[in-house]
């Protein structure tokens, strides 16, 4: 006697049809940056291929993926569908993009669009803001979203790359062959060791002092977070000189200093340190400075200026080098954007299982931390204060919240 319980057949192509139809269809769409400097991109060809797979339709501007070597037929290979204009991009229900939307991609959106992007204020105006809200665009900042940590896993990453990769720059421009004072950046046997002094015992001080003791070089970190400095020494070891920012010892540092590397946090905070232009003065001529926080306002008041719009990324002030591109990682993009697109991964699944952007920010209050504007409201106080605008909680737009 026929059985179905039995029958294994049956059971087969029953899960095959359940996994064949997908639960929902939105739309991403990834548009080319257009700022030349900016190189990275949010998914990889892997990433889209996993997310097609999942229900989703990924639409790319052609030519999107070269900066980090990724041609358009691979991106279509893997499920990509590949547009010839920005336009068609914009039209997507999620767009995810590096850079803060400008005025001209926020009038190609349509209403309700979700963007996702860098919190980049200085790139920010109140009427680019403005437009959006008559649009009721929901804004996000990578910088904003955190995880069940309590951290947020962009800047983590991106943090780890940057700390790395601030080294490595500091022993090029070090040299001469990029018109440094010909040092090498560590130590070798009856030579004295390079001095480095980081100022932020984060992620990227962190990664950065791990790299610079590697070489060889005395590292010396300053943070007014007695708790990271004590995390910092317990994971790099005793030899470590940490203090907290005490104004006469970082005088006496920085006389002797050859590479300063800022690695403060500042989104989010209510306190702002930034080390002073007399400082810098009293560094030895030939010396090097590098900010990583350039797109938060930068940690020194000598790169405070090259915030303005036309300022050379790189320039001598006082005799001392100064490194201050926007984004230290778009040097290395394709690995940046491998990072990025495996935290977008565990993301949109997540936001695929509870039904939308919508429901998955009700559900975690991670991802709605990262609103700045939902539904056109502004809902974030760190971004509401720095352009005066009136803030509402994100929780009364939220069912059940």
């Amino acid at each position: 006697m026929y059985d179905p319980l039995k029958s294994t057949s049956f059971f087969v192509r029953e899960l095959q049809q359940k996994t064949d139809t997908p639960r929902f269809t939105t739309v991403i769409g990834i548009p080319r940056e257009k700022d030349e400097t900016e190189r990275r991109l949010a998914l990889t060809p892997e990433t889209v291929a996993l997310l097609v797979s999942s229900g989703y339709r990924v639409l790319l501007e052609a030519g999107a993926g070269l900066p980090i070597n990724y041609s358009d037929r691979y991106y279509a290979e893997s499920g990509a569908e590949i547009m010839e204009t920005a336009a068609e991009v914009f039209q997507a229900d999620l767009i995810l993009k590096i850079m803060p939307p400008t005025e001209e991609e926020v009038a190609m959106m349509r209403p309700r669009t979700t963007v996702f992007s860098f919190l980049y204020l200085h790139m920010f105006s109140s009427t680019l803001l403005e437009k959006m809200a008559e649009k009721r665009i929901n804004a996000l900042a990578y910088e904003l979203l955190y995880d069940q940590s309590g951290v947020s896993p962009f800047v983590t990453a991106i943090s780890e790359i940057e700390g790395a990769s601030s080294i490595t720059l500091a022993a090029e421009l070090l040299s001469n062959a990029h018109g440094g004072k010909g040092i090498l950046l560590g130590g070798i046997p009856g030579v004295s060791p390079t001095e480095v002094v980081i100022i932020g015992a984060g992620v990227a001080g962190t990664m950065a002092a791990r790299a610079a003791l590697a070489l060889g070089a005395s590292v010396k970190v300053f943070d007014d977070d007695i708790t990271k400095l004590r995390t910092i020494r317990h994971e790099l070891g005793s030899s470590l000189f940490t203090s907290t920012l005490q104004p006469n010892v970082l005088r006496n540092v920085f006389h002797s200093a050859d590479v300063v590397i800022g690695a403060m946090q500042y989104i989010n905070k209510t306190h702002f340190y930034h080390i002073s232009a007399d400082l810098i003065r009293e560094m030895k001529e030939g010396s090097l400075v590098i900010d990583l926080r350039m797109a938060q306002g930068g940690c020194f008041e000598t790169t405070m200026e090259a915030c303005l719009p036309d300022h050379p990324p790189i320039f001598e002030k006082f005799g001392v080098l100064h490194f201050c591109e926007m984004s230290l990682s778009s040097r290395v993009a394709r690995t940046a954007s491998i990072a990025l697109s495996n935290i977008f991964v565990s993301l949109f699944t997540a936001m695929g299982d509870c039904g939308g952007v919508a429901h998955f920010a009700c559900f975690d209050r991670g991802f709605a931390s990262g609103f700045y504007l939902y539904a056109g409201k502004m809902v974030n106080s760190y971004v509401a204060n720095h352009f005066n605008f009136p803030v509402s909680d994100i929780g009364l737009f939220l069912h059940g919240y």
